[in-house]
């Protein structure tokens, strides 16, 4: 299983990035989806989730009406647009694959960091 996760980078305060993260190995359309993030000194917290359908979905309170997540199946890959960015969005942004978009969470991908500057 593969989970490989890319569109990192640094950008400014108010800028966008998407995030895109291709799945490998896994029946792609069975599985809930998320990002999650880790700041420098920080636990891992979850950013947002989207289930099998493509319907659920759950957002941090921080990156709601910012941020989006999406699904392709056909292409199988998890997006996350990220909007309207600010310092401390700072940090490694990771992909996972589980039963639920509630988790628990069964692969992980490797990460990709996003530094935003203000």
């Amino acid at each position: 299983v593969q989970l490989q996760a890319s569109g990192g980078g640094l950008v400014q305060a108010g800028d966008s990035l998407k995030l895109s993260c291709v799945v490998s190995g896994i029946s792609f359309s069975n599985y809930g989806l998320g990002w999650f993030r880790q700041a420098p000194g920080e636990e891992r917290e979850i950013v947002a989730s989207i289930d099998w359908t493509g319907t659920a979905t759950y957002y941090q309170d921080s990156v709601k009406g910012r941020f989006t997540i999406s699904r392709d199946n056909a292409k199988r890959t998890v997006y996350l647009q990220m909007n309207s960015l600010k310092p401390e969005n700072t940090a490694v942004y990771y992909c996972a694959a589980g039963r639920s978009n509630l988790g628990p969470w069964d692969y992980w991908g490797q990460g990709t960091l996003v530094t935003v500057s203000s």
